[in-house]
């Protein structure tokens, strides 16, 4: 549950990652305190360009998925743009669909203060909100790019302004995204709750990445990204050596094909009369 994530501020890390399917969800379930159904999975799984079109529904589908998969981690999913910024009333209704068709645990929104009084709304009326400063992908089209924040000092006032008021509005955790080491480290001593890195350094309180970034899976990652696996390597073998074998002839080999029992040998006779059915495979 989202308060077994406060608990852990100053006592071990928080470690966490993004899942957008049942089977992946139940692997990392095994490792993670919680996992993130992001909005990201736009761009991952479906092909966009930025996380901005990113439908509702789409997050309540792959959701449901995770949870499904999860046992023991907590799952909170992402709002998507459009959901939540209109007012608290709009955020309280879609978060409370979130919750009740996917049975998550938690929520998260991005921004920091035009974002306190929605917080504090939800968290009042039984929702946890983790919150998301420093680069906030749905705001790309505003600040001009994915760019780190936090860079030079004359920023950092209203960064450390941002994860004040979302602490004091009731968040259980703030996810820091694209943001320079000394700040991190600032906001991380200043606020009660854990901070949750993503290119934020060590600093912070806990860690998240993108599971296909992480991976290997992806083309093209961002600089704070470490490859703990090189999975698409091993995929990208995989299916060739399949496309391989097929065209030789050399797979289904016997050992991947049925063959009749004794009792059975007189059916293919039986049934060779019969009218074959057709539009199935």
């Amino acid at each position: 549950m989202a308060p077994d994530i406060t608990a852990k501020k100053g006592r071990e890390p928080v470690v966490s990652l993004t899942a957008y399917h049942a089977h992946t969800a139940a692997i990392a379930d095994k490792y993670c305190d919680f996992l993130l159904v992001g909005d990201s999975l736009g761009m991952v799984m479906h092909g966009y360009e930025t996380t901005v079109p990113v439908p509702l529904e789409l997050m309540v589908m792959h959701g449901r998925a995770v949870v499904r998969g999860s046992k023991r981690a907590l799952v909170v999913i992402d709002m998507p743009f459009g959901t939540y910024e209109e007012s608290p009333a709009m955020a309280f209704r879609n978060a409370a669909r979130v919750m009740k068709e996917t049975d998550c645990g938690a929520v998260k929104l991005e921004g920091g203060r035009r974002m306190a009084e929605t917080i504090r709304f939800l968290v009042e009326r039984g929702i946890p909100v983790m919150a998301h400063i420093g680069l906030t992908p749905q705001s790309i089209n505003v600040i001009g790019g994915f760019k780190a924040q936090g860079r030079t000092q004359t920023d950092w006032d209203r960064i450390e302004e941002d994860a004040r008021l979302v602490t004091e509005a009731g968040a259980f955790a703030i996810v820091l995204e694209a943001m320079s080491e000394p700040l991190a480290a600032r906001i991380t001593a200043k606020v009660a709750i854990p901070t949750i890195g993503i290119g934020a350094s060590p600093a912070c309180d806990g860690q998240i990445l993108v599971m296909e970034d992480m991976l290997g899976l992806s083309s093209r990652v961002p600089k704070f990204v470490k490859e703990f696996g090189r999975v698409g390597a091993v995929i990208d073998g995989a299916i060739a050596s399949y496309a391989a074998e097929v065209r030789a002839r050399t797979f289904p080999a016997p050992e991947h094909t049925y063959t009749f029992s004794a009792g059975d040998a007189a059916m293919p006779a039986q049934t060779a009369s019969k009218k074959p059915k057709t539009g199935s495979t």
